[in-house]
């Protein structure tokens, strides 16, 4: 049979197989809205509902207005990307059907899609951990900037053909370029905002504030669980060859055993230090173990998988006692879960990649957190000096759904008929 012949079936299989997975980390914005909902109090859970589906909208736009160009219109490499608008013609046919070394393998617009839902997911970490006293516009203001340019700069340093791609540095599908990304721009934001007011008291004391809807948050958990297939597996970008399929398979069974891995460290590390088996625990390190292996879900063995996972549960436990203990205030974990965890995996690549250094891996981290948390830094000051970045404190007793948003989750727990 001609070969040639089979570059369009190629061509239609790899772009929906990426479609599809696109579609599959969309549905991780269910799972940040359930879980952070989940794991905040009652009164202000519409408030983060609102920012899940805004923050999904405004990178949506904002990636295809600046940020998709900003990623992949610079070939030549570099640290500075070029700058322009949108996302440019779909690929001709006759260039498709030609094959050859320079032909695309996959539709423009599917690579649009899939990589957009990245994009949001990042924000989606800042979500989680602003929650309960961040004011609804200036985090849909830092969303803007962060969607648009932040998060697309260093998404082209290392998947744009950028300097950090060519020093070698490796992250298969994002635990430094989306994950430690998102905790990076998190952090800036909340050593500026502050604490919720009765987190900590004197004497280094932690009150625990708990969340209003575990059957929700586990929800959110699991359907985060479900997505990441798509967000590992569809990172190979192909599957319509025998390799390809190879790789998308170990993805998808190395990411299901890091979770697994992950969950349980995490599990049994809340039993040792609490003396009970904590949920919340147990679901971020379910998060952190999907964490670590998104760096390299494919070359490692399905033990490893667990081993990578079962760490990336450990730091999560850790990285929350940690954050306590100096009253940074993160209400859902997202800081330790996306970032302690999204180091780990980016070290542990080249325990199992032989092309990977662990020089290349720990300047792709500073690189990466540097820029973020200065550029988000600068820019969380900003908001806080225009327009303000905190509540009140009246508003921050009685709730954001009503201050912020002007209705209530659940009415008829405060109101009586």
């Amino acid at each position: 049979m001609d070969t040639n012949a089979l570059i369009p079936l190629q061509y239609a299989l790899d772009t929906f197989y990426l479609v599809i997975c696109g579609a599959l980390v969309m549905w991780m914005a269910a799972g940040f809205a359930m879980l952070e909902s989940g794991l905040v109090r009652a009164k202000n859970t519409t408030e983060i509902l609102t920012k899940n589906v805004a923050l999904y909208a405004v990178a949506c736009v904002m990636y295809l207005l600046i940020g998709y160009h900003i990623m992949y219109s610079s070939p030549e490499g570099g640290i500075l990307p070029s700058l322009g608008f949108l996302i440019g013609d779909e690929h001709a046919v006759d260039l498709v059907a030609a094959g050859g070394e320079d032909a695309p393998a996959f539709s423009k617009r599917a690579d649009f899609f899939f990589q957009v839902v990245f994009v949001a997911t990042a924000m989606s970490i800042v979500s989680g951990a602003v929650a309960e006293r961040m004011k609804l516009l200036a985090f849909l203001a830092f969303a803007v900037v962060m969607t648009g340019f932040i998060y697309p700069v260093q998404g082209y340093w290392k998947w744009g053909s950028g300097f950090l791609n060519q020093a070698g540095f490796l992250d298969f599908a994002g635990s430094g370029v989306v994950h430690l990304c998102g905790a990076a721009a998190a952090l800036a934001g909340v050593l500026l905002l502050g604490a919720r007011r009765g987190k900590y008291g004197p004497n280094g004391q932690v009150n625990a504030i708990p969340g209003a809807n575990l059957p929700l948050a586990t929800l959110g958990a699991l359907i985060l669980w479900f997505g990441w297939f798509g967000f590992n597996g569809g990172s190979q970008l192909a599957i319509s060859s025998i390799e390809n399929a190879n790789a998308v398979a170990a993805a998808f069974l190395n990411t299901n055993m890091a979770a697994a891995g992950g969950l349980l460290a995490a599990l049994i590390v809340a039993r040792i230090l609490f003396g009970k088996f904590d949920l919340t625990m147990a679901l971020n390190g379910a998060l952190a173990g999907l964490v670590a292996i998104t760096a390299e879900p494919v070359t490692p063995s399905a033990l490893s998988a667990v081993l990578i996972g079962a760490v990336g549960g450990v730091l999560a436990v850790g990285g929350v006692l940690l954050l306590d203990k100096l009253k940074i205030d993160d209400p859902v974990g997202a800081i330790a879960v996306h970032g302690l965890s999204g180091i780990w995996g980016l070290l542990a690549v080249p325990l199992t990649n032989d092309g990977g250094s662990f020089t290349a891996q720990l300047l792709g981290i500073v690189c990466i957190f540097g820029w973020v948390f200065s550029a988000s830094l600068i820019v969380w000051a900003i908001l806080k000096a225009v327009m303000g970045v905190r509540v009140d404190a009246e508003d921050e007793y009685t709730g954001v759904d009503i201050a912020e948003c002007g209705m209530e989750a659940y009415p008829e727990f405060t109101r009586k008929s």
